[in-house]
């Protein structure tokens, strides 16, 4: 048989030549990237500002709150790490979604993460303005916006590696500030110092003050019409750990996807532990639950607590790390989901191209753009950009995890079936040994699937509680609709 190039002249032929491969994503993405990513995912503004609204709902309970809205993150990322070990794909579970369920299901689930990622990344760069107006009052709020939104659009057009590095360096800030905290903190009890509130610093101040570690009981109403409690601080720990699936999306750049997406998962549900559980519990044990008023925040309060003032300018700098990070981590994320939704068919054909460098730049820009376009919306109509918008971010979350849980019990089946990926482990086998062959299994994967699930769905009925919740779920039925109408357009019209 004659030997043919790809081409397919004989070779020696004058046609004989060096076909030079297309550009493909680069696997650049190291072990301790993918272990910041992932850290840092849980560890945001959220985090240092938003948590003293969850204590307030909850008490000392709140504690509780993160440790089972914890156990409910985790188990979806393993879900999302099963697939992604086997199947390790930029736009991880757009791409999932489209092979294991349905090009529809592919469709909705990418563009749901897309729009939500440029929300989120709306605001942040709407509010890193006021973080730099504390040391600069005199600069436009739009000026810091704009500058931040080119210098992270500019580092992702670099390169997956560059992307990397900045979160890495963005996630270690983050922890080292967390980490003084509680330091600091486990400080004062230790040596019993004095504090500004002049209750005395101990963990037993869970228990002992203003009816205890469950003092607003798991559910109730106040006396104005609002409900409180543990169960409606479950809602505001769920959404505090968006972010913490894009371990997912990293897969299909990662060095060793098979070694290093197993322990990233698995380190999820003790950065938790100790990044929510360790740090709110050892500010409540200095600054009573009841005296948080989340007027500052509470990293700032424990400080101020005991007369350590340059606290406040220290978190500002964290915050404006962590923003940035959100919002890097956001172009990140989008791009590679429009690069997996036009390798699809789900978007335009010029976002699926590369350039040299495995960088899909049009899906970069393009993002990039609409993100400009969502700033302004919040410069010009705040009140629209925070009331409808903010409530499609809010809910999209949800809808993009119970996806991802569902997508998973198709994983299965499909492997069960022997429709593995022709380049996975699990080729060739089918039934139970296929099962039994998945590297990095969801545990209790027959019943854990629905438990999420129905989680899930109690978080959404819990939403309908909150009237500042509320107008989300609502959001949400549209938004959905508005996704399968989409889809079905698109696809008349091919």
């Amino acid at each position: 048989m004659t030997n043919t190039n790809h081409a397919g002249a004989p070779a020696g032929s004058a046609s004989d030549v060096t076909i030079q491969e297309p550009p493909s994503l680069r696997k650049s993405l190291k072990n301790r990237h993918i272990q910041l990513i992932a850290l840092g995912g849980a560890i945001g503004t959220g985090l240092f500002y938003g948590s003293s609204e969850s204590i307030s709902l909850a008490g000392p309970a709140i504690l509780l709150a993160y440790l089972i809205g914890g156990i409910a993150i985790f188990m979806i990322v393993r879900a999302l790490s099963e697939m992604s070990v086997e199947d390790p794909k930029a736009g991880a579970f757009s791409y999932y979604a489209t092979r294991y369920w349905s090009k529809r299901a592919g469709f909705v689930s990418g563009w749901n993460y897309w729009f939500n990622y440029i929300l989120v990344s709306m605001v942040e760069l709407s509010v890193v303005g006021s973080f730099v107006n504390y040391w600069f009052p005199n600069i436009p709020q739009w000026a810091s916006a704009a500058f931040f939104l080119v210098v992270i659009t500019a580092a992702n057009l670099m390169g997956v590696s560059k992307f990397g590095e900045i979160e890495f360096w963005f996630a270690i800030i983050k922890i080292v500030a967390v980490l003084a905290m509680i330091v600091g903190g486990l400080a004062v009890i230790a040596f019993n110092l004095p504090t500004d509130s002049g209750v005395r610093a101990s963990f037993a101040n869970w228990f002992a003050l203003d009816g205890g570690f469950l003092p607003n009981g798991v559910m109730q109403r106040t006396a104005d019409g609002t409900w409180t409690g543990l169960l409606m601080a479950l809602v505001v720990v769920m959404f505090s750990f968006g972010g913490t699936e894009l371990i997912g999306v990293t897969a299909g750049e990662t060095e060793d996807p098979r070694t290093t997406i197993p322990k990233a998962t698995n380190g999820v549900i003790w950065r938790i532990l100790v990044f929510y559980i360790v740090a709110l519990g050892v500010i409540m044990a200095v600054v009573p639950w009841n005296m948080i008023d989340g007027e500052s925040s509470p990293f700032v309060q424990i400080f101020d607590s005991i007369g350590v003032h340059v606290a406040a300018g220290i978190l500002n700098f964290v915050c404006l790390t962590a923003v940035m990070s959100v919002y890097n981590s956001g172009l990140y994320a989008n791009s590679r989901m429009l690069y997996s939704l036009a390798r699809q068919g789900n978007a335009p054909a010029y976002l699926g191209r590369l350039n040299f460098h495995g960088v899909p730049v049009a899906a970069v820009l393009t993002s990039a753009a609409i993100t400009v376009i969502a700033v302004v919306v919040v410069f010009v109509w705040p009140e629209f950009a925070f009331n409808y918008l903010m409530s499609i971010a809010t809910i999209s979350a949800i809808i993009n995890w119970s996806m991802i849980m569902i997508t998973e019990m198709k994983f299965r089946r499909v492997v069960a079936a022997g429709g593995s990926p022709h380049d996975s482990a699990l080729a060739g086998k089918s039934g139970r040994e296929a099962l039994d062959a998945i590297a990095f299994k969801l545990p209790a994967a027959r019943v854990t699937p629905w438990v999420v699930l129905a989680f899930l769905a109690m978080i959404v009925v819990l939403m309908c509680f909150s009237a500042s919740y509320r107008i989300a779920v609502v959001a949400g039925v549209i938004w959905l609709a508005v996704l399968l109408v989409a889809y079905q357009l698109t696809q008349r019209r091919r």
